[in-house]
């Protein structure tokens, strides 16, 4: 598994080694030992899975109680994943990275906490599985409006095409919402 750092601290890319032949692939999706050493965490509350039809998106999502690292993948289908700095410290405070991940790349994204998450849906039908590093907390979620201006994050979706949920459509601006020291 190669490990690379983003333009955001802290925000890697895992790409497996895929083994293919003609009976399909294997990766390995999980590593505890070569995941500690780059720096994920030994621990996780919970595995998540969602599963979404094309120009789906969902996000941008975060806890600002109970905040959650993430380590996404998808397992079948092909995303455009995207991770938000909301520390406000942060010199890249507002700044995003897009990874495309697919099922057949095999990518991964880990998201430390202090990160809005958000992805869309490029394939027809996408799985999306994640491993998050604390409980699910409804009175500390929180979500960034997908299309805010400030963050200028070029999806490849018009926005008259996207699918999208009352609550992400509801989210707030980055000036207006809760956010990391």
């Amino acid at each position: 598994m190669t490990i690379d750092e983003t333009s955001l601290p802290g925000v890697l890319v895992l790409t497996p080694r895929i083994h293919r032949d003609n009976r399909g692939l294997f990766f390995e999706t999980f590593n505890k030992r070569e995941m500690t050493k780059a720096g994920l965490p030994e621990e996780w509350a919970q595995d998540n899975f969602s599963l979404s039809t094309k120009n789906v998106l969902r996000g941008i999502h975060y806890q600002i109680l109970q905040p959650q690292g993430k380590l996404v993948r998808v397992t079948h289908g092909a995303v455009l994943d995207v991770a938000v700095d909301l520390r406000r410290s942060s010199p890249a405070f507002g700044k995003h990275v897009a990874v495309e991940l697919s099922g057949e790349n095999g990518k991964m994204l880990w998201i430390p906490e202090g990160f809005g998450h958000a992805f869309l849906v490029l394939s027809e039908v996408a799985g999306f599985a994640y491993k998050v590093t604390d409980y699910y907390s409804a009175p500390g979620e929180r979500t960034i409006r997908w299309n805010d201006p400030d963050l200028a994050i070029p999806w490849p979706v018009s926005p008259e095409d996207v699918v999208i949920s009352d609550k992400d459509r509801e989210g707030r601006m980055l000036r207006d919402g809760d956010t990391f020291a």
